[in-house]
């Protein structure tokens, strides 16, 4: 987007803003004050939002539109999410729950890049983003609308905490409910649970996992020690093979065969499924090789409301599935159907059937967005 279109944007806002303050009297003006209220978002930037939030845009956050379905009951109110956000929620069980949140508007990002003209279109009264995104921070405060940022790493990659405080957040914004405490307290519990059991286990113990966040012809990548896959693996009891990296990283077969990770998991950020490393059908990678495929412990992360690698609404559930696939030993009294079947029933209100839990173990492709 270029700046001068920013600009021009900025001063009509300001001097319309200008212009209806101008015709103001006081009294509407402190009608005005009170219908206001200043909240401190992950940045630590203090934001005036309406009292009363009528129409909510969630940009660059990826997993949020669940969990703000998960806050609030539904889409309620949400106007405008990522496109991103748009190809898992229709792809997963957030649509079959929430019919409408197909018809969402994600037209406002194009690219990476934050179409003005198709925010402003939306006639949002609030953004909710990523806080890390300064550029997006930018664009938003340019044309006037408040914006909160929510951050992905204010708990240390810990996804339990990082859920936690983006419900806390939520409620500051939109009020905090018993609802909210009960799912709070329902991820501590589940993350204490799977850490009591795997705290005793030796260096030998523990297997070496890999996390594919993306797997196509030209490219793998993975996420380093410092990325939500660490917590996953880390408090599962398990190894991270790329622990030394850093971030989102590229990395080759030979690292793979060196690492030679006793498990892999595969997002839902790639359309590739297990099938396709057990048949070397990508490119022209061999995996045989990998005692992960000779033992054909390959797999891909369920998807319920949300892919399951970053937080999402389904955070305890992740935690339970992947300590099971880590130890399957160790958690052996976990019956993950009942589980979900149960967090769906109690926080989203819906009864699932046994087709409905095989379409969250098994997502298709197309959740990818790719």
């Amino acid at each position: 987007m270029k700046k001068g279109i920013s600009m021009a944007v900025l001063a009509f806002t300001a001097c319309a803003f200008l212009a209806g303050c101008n015709k103001k009297s006081g009294a509407s003006s402190e009608a005005a004050a009170s219908a206001a209220k200043t909240i401190v978002d992950h940045t630590g930037t203090q934001v005036t939002i309406p009292a009363n939030v009528e129409r909510v845009v969630i940009s660059s956050l990826l997993p949020l539109p669940s969990v703000y379905c998960l806050y609030m009951g539904g889409p309620k109110k949400l106007v405008g999410m990522h496109p991103s956000s748009k190809a898992a929620a229709v792809n997963s069980y957030l649509s079959t729950c929430y019919p409408e949140i197909k018809d969402i508007d994600s037209h406002f990002v194009k690219g990476s890049t934050v179409s003005v003209e198709e925010l402003l279109a939306l006639k949002p009264d609030l953004i909710l983003y990523n806080a890390g995104n300064q550029e997006e921070r930018e664009i938003f405060d340019s044309i006037g609308i408040p914006a909160v940022g929510f951050s992905t790493n204010i708990a240390g990659f810990n996804t339990i905490e990082t859920y936690a405080q983006w419900i806390t957040l939520l409620g500051e914004i939109f009020g905090q409910t018993k609802r909210s405490d009960e799912i709070i307290e329902y991820g501590r519990s589940v993350n204490e649970m799977v850490k009591s059991r795997t705290a005793s286990l030796s260096e030998n113990e523990k297997p070496v996992c890999l996390f594919l966040y993306a797997c196509e012809a030209n490219s793998i990548t993975t996420y380093g020690g410092n990325m939500f896959n660490q917590y996953w693996i880390e408090t599962c009891g398990g190894k991270n093979a790329s622990f030394d990296l850093k971030g989102s990283a590229s990395i080759n077969m030979e690292q793979i065969y060196q690492w030679n990770p006793d498990k892999i998991f595969i997002t839902n950020f790639t359309p590739a499924l297990p099938e396709d490393l057990y048949t070397n059908a990508i490119g022209t990678y061999d995996w045989s090789s990998i005692k992960a495929i000779q033992n054909k412990e390959v797999y891909k992360n369920p998807l319920g409301m949300y892919r399951w690698a970053p937080p999402s609404s389904d955070t305890p559930l992740a935690l339970q599935w992947f300590a099971k696939q880590i130890h399957p030993e160790l958690f052996s009294d976990i019956d993950m159907d009942a589980e979900i079947k149960s967090y769906f029933k109690k926080f989203y209100g819906v009864e699932l059937t046994d087709e409905n839990l095989n379409d969250i173990y098994h997502p298709a492709r197309a959740a990818s967005g790719k």
